[in-house]
């Protein structure tokens, strides 16, 4: 091509295209590489403020923590017991078994007082019998009251009762009855309180309804007075069966929606005796609940309806367990 012509140029340059075009696929492909490399937009370990995968993980739509969070209650929820308070998940070591309810009461006797008998109406003289309950004599028992209806209070103690000690044997106390239907009377108030002496009992509870007029309302739990006469000498167990009782109350209240009465204790729902037999000669702990006034029309519907006793039961069984385990 001696004579002049332009085209090897022209080659030249078509050379240095093709190299700079190389170049910027190279660097297209590099960058592309690198976008889809940890590290970059498209799925590495996030920018600051953007949340990664784990996190994403943890949030709802909305971008709150846990999507719509646990409800108390639920399975982890802040109620549900599973955790000590936060719903977190709380840790599992430790005291894992503390508040097993099948042990809280392992170990603990309750004795509990049904308190008469359904058959004392047909025992009017046995039950009649003077006996000495240290600072007096008074009648071996009575007959106690019912509802205008005709539902005695004996019925009432003892269905109660029995609901209670399921509720306590479940939680591994040995429970003993005064009686379970099973005596012809009886047995006396001496007799009643010598049960619990003997058992040893850690506490000790008769159960009973009241007989006021009508307008009278609510429960009221009887503590042991000072006495100190003749067989009685309840010096030692005045303090401890003041705390029984108002554990007691305050169990009873939150678990039936009862009131205090209204009638008896100033409101407070705890009323202090020193005239009867049960709680002058015991040695445990021990007191009287009233769980309403069996003449009122309205108490009568409660105490008469077997959901309401179960809440009864439950009352009383919470209350011994306070106590018991405070």
């Amino acid at each position: 091509m001696s004579n002049g012509s332009t085209f090897p140029p022209h080659r030249r340059l078509r050379g240095t295209l093709l190299i700079v075009l190389a170049a910027m696929v190279v660097a297209g492909l590099g960058g592309w590489l690198a976008w889809r490399s940890p590290g970059g937009d498209g799925g590495g370990p996030p920018r600051a403020g953007q949340p990664g995968p784990s996190e994403s993980a943890a949030k709802g739509a909305d971008g709150k923590d846990g999507g719509k969070g646990k409800r108390d209650g639920e399975p982890g929820g802040k109620g549900s017991g599973d955790s000590p308070g936060d719903g977190s998940g709380g840790d599992s070591s430790g005291d894992s078994g503390k508040d097993d309810p099948h042990d809280s009461l392992k170990g603990k006797v309750v004795v509990i007082d049904p308190g008469h008998n359904p058959d004392n109406r047909d025992h009017g003289q046995e039950i009649a019998r003077p006996v000495d309950i240290g600072n007096e004599r008074k009648e071996c028992d009575t007959t106690g009251t019912s509802t205008n209806g005709g539902y005695a209070e004996a019925s009432f103690t003892l269905d109660v009762a029995r609901r209670a000690r399921t509720l306590l044997q479940e939680q591994g106390a040995k429970v003993v009855f005064t009686q379970d239907g099973d005596r012809p009377y009886g047995p006396c108030v001496d007799e009643r309180a010598a049960i619990g002496n003997k058992a040893h009992a850690d506490a000790a509870i008769s159960i009973h309804a009241d007989g006021s007029g009508a307008g009278n309302r609510g429960f009221h739990v009887i503590l042991p007075a000072r006495v100190t006469a003749g067989p009685a000498d309840t010096s030692t167990i005045v303090a401890p069966s003041r705390r029984l009782g108002e554990r007691l109350a305050g169990r009873f209240i939150a678990a039936t929606g009862s009131a205090p009465s209204n009638y008896i204790g100033g409101g407070t729902g705890l009323d202090v005796r020193s005239d009867l037999g049960g709680l002058n000669l015991s040695t445990v702990p021990k007191v009287f609940i009233e769980c309403g006034n069996m003449r009122d029309p309205k108490d009568a519907a409660q105490l008469t309806d077997a959901q309401w006793r179960q809440k009864a039961a439950r009352g009383i069984t919470e209350g011994i367990t306070d106590f018991l385990t405070g």
